[in-house]
């Protein structure tokens, strides 16, 4: 039906979900109202990746470079974000998804935690896709932090210098629990990282679609989905390597 090989998905997908303020000034609209639409691109992507059998999934909500936007701005977000999780909540529980979040969470406003860790407590016990927001998060400050504990450690005597490697320090990332992303999206046309996941991406296969986040649709996750399994994923390797392996 949709022309995939159910084999060959993703075990984790992640999505860099931009456009959102460009779609609704391309309307003459207020850029919230392009974040509203952006949320209920959200709920069909995440309910179609969860069909799909994709096990991770993680959107990239909020960096920490968007604080930096218009204060009325950033606060809308905020309160819909709030309204987001605590409506989705139920429909999480009713798919069997586990809700988790990366990023600086001491940065969001006491009321939106609160929500978030509410999701958490109440999703942690569901088995199918865990769906993972960044929320604050930028992936230098990320990898510094990590830095700067594995640094207190080694102070402590806990850890040997000698015995670091990156396994052992990727435990000291916010994504310590989740495998590194096999695919990426962005949206919107932009062919760009945005400071996301930049430890995890090392082999992760890209791809750019110029369709803005409010009117990407299950077609257009389809066809990047497709796409991913045209490719032939190397670590390094040769294409023979990989072919005497199988």
């Amino acid at each position: 039906m949709h022309g995939l090989d159910t084999e060959k998905l993703p075990r984790h997908l992640a999505i860099i979900m931009d456009g959102n303020g460009r779609w609704a000034q391309e309307r003459m609209l207020k850029r919230i109202i392009g974040h509203q639409k952006g949320v209920e691109t959200v709920r069909v992507i995440v309910e179609e990746c969860s069909k799909l059998g994709i096990r991770y999934l993680t959107l990239f909500a909020f960096s920490a470079e968007n604080w930096l936007r218009p204060k009325t701005e950033v606060k809308a977000l905020m309160a819909l974000l709030k309204k987001y999780i605590k409506a989705e909540v139920a429909r999480m529980t009713a798919n069997n998804i586990r809700f988790n979040v990366i990023g600086n969470r001491d940065e969001l406003p006491p009321d939106v935690n609160d929500a978030v860790q509410e999701a958490i407590v109440r999703t942690e016990g569901n088995t199918g896709m865990v769906l993972t927001l960044a929320l604050s998060y930028g992936a230098r400050q990320e990898i510094i932090r990590a830095a700067a504990r594995l640094a207190a450690d080694i102070s402590a005597g806990t850890v040997d210098p000698g015995a670091i490697d990156e396994r052992s320090f990727s435990s000291y990332l916010f994504t310590a629990t989740i495998p590194d992303p096999d695919f990426l999206i962005r949206t919107s046309g932009e062919m760009r990282i945005s400071n996301f996941l930049l430890w995890q991406l090392a082999y992760t296969e890209l791809y750019f679609s110029n369709v803005n986040w409010p009117e990407f649709s299950r077609i257009e996750l389809l066809k990047a989905l497709r796409d991913y399994q045209s490719r032939e994923r190397r670590f390094g390797r040769t294409s023979a390597q990989l072919q005497n392996r199988s």
